[in-house]
């Protein structure tokens, strides 16, 4: 199944996608719906951010080739993180599939995508062991973390390099069954793949940190983790056009604009 938040209609509601159609429903996915007669063609309707979530997590330095190249690039020693590591973001950073992520007019050239997937919870989740931490989610969407890395270096907290209003695109919908070992997130740039790989070839399966997370904190419907992501990306310009698929999810394609001075 797949849900998805549009609005038509000057209105914004949930619904369900079947195909090219929208059955739209009354309420959504985390509190409860009924099902409504209302139908709408994917075509005339605008993507919304598939949720607004009460606490944005995000898994850092997750994939064994992103440590290893990110180390490469800086001449350091990869160190391979030995636990789950969790972080915070912020949901004014969100935008929704084909909505423009805006460069601030005094970033540097050092603005990087970072295609990851993620898990959205369903249900109240606390003390959860690994073989029970996939029953609270409610299914999977796409992130694009993107990251100004010179800011990155300089802020202590990441609050502007990585939370800058629009920063951080979501969805395009939530797919509630996906095969995650068949699963593989291809990442393009103006149409030329540049990045590849397994999607769940993390350090640290999704299990793994919620299970670790729910030991200490309590998860609650609407809750999003973004799981990282493999490899490197280039400097992005105003203009440039990314494009994020995962097996069995879809594509999220956001293009890049500069701020003007």
């Amino acid at each position: 199944m797949r849900w998805i938040r549009f609005t038509a209609e000057g209105r914004t509601a949930c619904g369900i996608l079947e195909g090219d159609r929208i059955a739209e429903v009354a309420g959504d996915p985390f509190r409860g719906y009924e099902e409504t007669p209302r139908r709408h063609d994917l075509s005339a309707v605008k993507i919304e951010v598939p949720v607004i979530p009460p606490t944005f997590y995000a898994a850092g330095l997750n994939y064994v080739e992103h440590v290893r190249e990110g180390a490469a690039k800086r001449g350091e020693v990869p160190q391979i993180p030995t636990k789950p590591d969790m972080g915070y973001r912020a949901a004014n950073a969100l935008i929704a599939h084909g909505e423009t992520v805006i460069i601030p007019a005094d970033a540097t050239e050092k603005v990087h995508y970072e295609g990851e997937l993620v898990a959205v919870v369903g249900r109240k989740a606390k003390h959860l062991s690994e073989d029970e931490a996939l029953s609270c989610l409610l299914g999977w969407t796409i992130g694009n973390d993107v990251s100004e890395r010179t800011w990155q270096k300089s802020d202590r907290t990441f609050w502007r390099s990585k939370n800058t209003d629009t920063f951080k695109p979501m969805g395009p919908w939530i797919e509630t069954d996906l095969d995650l070992d068949a699963a593989v997130t291809t990442v393009r740039l103006n149409g030329e793949v540049r990045t590849r790989f397994a999607t769940n070839h993390m350090l640290f399966g999704v299990a793994k940190f919620i299970s670790t997370m729910t030991r200490y904190l309590t998860l609650h419907p609407g809750d999003v983790i973004w799981m990282g992501t493999d490899g490197v990306s280039p400097d992005l310009k105003s203009g440039d056009v990314v494009d994020i698929e995962i097996t069995g999810i879809g594509h999220l394609t956001n293009p890049f604009q500069r701020e003007e001075a």
